[in-house]
């Protein structure tokens, strides 16, 4: 078509059409998986703690097979100091700490990740059916839980941990059977607003499922929740199974753990501060590297955050 020229005072406009530099250029959107990094590689508190819990994860995991000392090893003297060979000395039946605190730092991450997983997904499940269904389904499964709140964790987790040889799965599975409950609470609040949406109002009428509507509709809508939950359950299972085990109750030999090390070495804390120093430092900073990724998943996450900060 050819382009037509306007008069004006100010001389001739021409209507023909501009460059297409600002038109929409599909090569430069993104997926919403590309989104959610780019705001997560974006938190730089969350990227720190992320850092050092991957070295937390190659401390425990890989470390053992690189340190030249095994955890079980006593052939060293008791209580050596800080040195070149024992950068953590060793313990009083000459156990190189630095060894320990691998193996120790090893079960609590599988103590706790386990914990977190089965909490997770047992309350993300209960809480979504019982805001979704309402009802007798509601009443009921609330209150099961009101009831298991109730009942103290500590002191039950410590009878079932004795009465099971005190190995570090069954701790796990204690910790997670008592650590679903608030997860479910917290579900439910969020699927009764989310159960009145139009897109769930949409999904209904189309004859979807309820298992549809609850994993397919309602679960990706509250994952920012869900993550923040069972990031923290994480963090809670590791210093509930730390002070079970403090307490004598938790991980029993010749398993191990964060808190049966600072219980074996605490009387050391004047003496030898480093034999206490070190499981403790770990174990603070496992639990705050995991709530402060848990920070930053859910800003990322977040589908009410529309722009990625600079």
């Amino acid at each position: 078509m050819a382009n037509i020229n306007l008069a004006s005072e100010g001389g001739v406009v021409n209507s023909a059409p501009q460059s297409d530099s600002h038109e929409f250029d599909a090569s430069q959107t993104r997926t919403q998986g590309q989104l959610v990094l780019r705001r997560f590689l974006r938190h730089r508190l969350a990227m720190v703690s992320l850092g050092v819990f991957v070295f937390l994860v190659l401390f425990a995991f890989v470390g053992p097979f690189i340190w030249t000392f095994d955890f079980e090893d006593v052939s060293s003297k008791s209580y050596q100091p800080m040195s070149g060979t024992h950068p953590l000395g060793t313990t009083q039946v000459g156990k190189d700490m630095l060894a320990l605190l691998m193996r120790g730092t090893g079960y609590s991450l599988q103590i706790a990740l386990i914990v977190a997983a089965l909490a997770t997904a047992i309350g993300v499940t209960f809480g979504a059916l019982a805001g979704y269904l309402r009802g007798f389904v509601d009443t009921t499964l609330m209150r099961l839980v009101d009831l298991l709140l109730i009942i103290p964790q500590i002191a039950v987790a410590a009878i079932v941990v004795k009465g099971f040889s005190g190995s570090w799965y069954v701790v796990a599975l204690v910790l997670a059977a008592f650590a679903w409950m608030q997860i479910a609470r917290i579900t439910r609040g969020e699927t009764l607003s989310l159960a009145q949406r139009e897109f769930i109002e949409a999904a209904r009428a189309c004859g979807a499922s309820t298992s549809r509507i609850i994993f397919k509709h309602l679960v990706p809508n509250m994952i920012g929740s869900i993550t923040v939950n069972a990031t923290l359950a994480i963090a809670s299972a590791v210093l509930t199974e730390a002070a079970l085990s403090f307490l004598g109750l938790g991980v029993q030999p010749p398993d191990t753990s964060l808190g049966v090390i600072v219980l074996e070495n605490y009387g050391q804390f004047l003496n030898r501060p480093w034999l206490f120093w070190g499981p403790f430092i770990v174990l603070v900073s496992l639990s705050l590297a995991v709530n402060f990724i848990g920070d930053g998943l859910r800003d990322a996450f977040d589908p009410r955050q529309t722009k990625v900060r600079a």
